[in-house]
């Protein structure tokens, strides 16, 4: 059973999406899972935000373009309606990687909001 809605917002560095019949617990247990399977090393800010990275921050600044790095913020907001908004933000704007570092951080942004549509 699809949890989503639809999507509210795409801009640049932001991705908002509604979900139905679904609390706060449950969309973070399977973000966790869902991220986590897909090598991204998710942390607990507090209730309904998460941190999502992947890679090495470090060997980004050192090397560039050549290694990934991706930092993604994820909060959740439920609704009056019932539903539950999902927002899904850019943390790292990939510059330390040139012009390919900054294509990359948006293709992953448009990957996350293919597979957050598939939740």
């Amino acid at each position: 059973m699809a949890l989503f809605v639809k999507n509210l917002q795409t801009v640049d560095g932001l991705i908002s999406n509604l979900y139905q019949n679904v609390s706060v617990e449950e969309m973070t247990k399977k973000v966790t899972e869902l991220m986590e399977q897909q090598g991204y090393n998710v942390t607990h800010d507090q209730f309904g935000n998460l941190i999502l990275e992947k890679g090495s921050r470090i060997k980004r600044l050192l090397l560039g373009a050549f290694v990934t790095y991706y930092k993604f913020s994820v909060t959740m907001a439920p609704g009056d309606d019932g539903g539950l908004t999902v927002n899904i933000f850019q943390q790292s704007s990939g510059m330390s990687g040139g012009l390919i570092g900054m294509n990359q951080i948006k293709t992953e942004l448009a990957r996350l909001n293919f597979v957050f549509a598939n939740i």
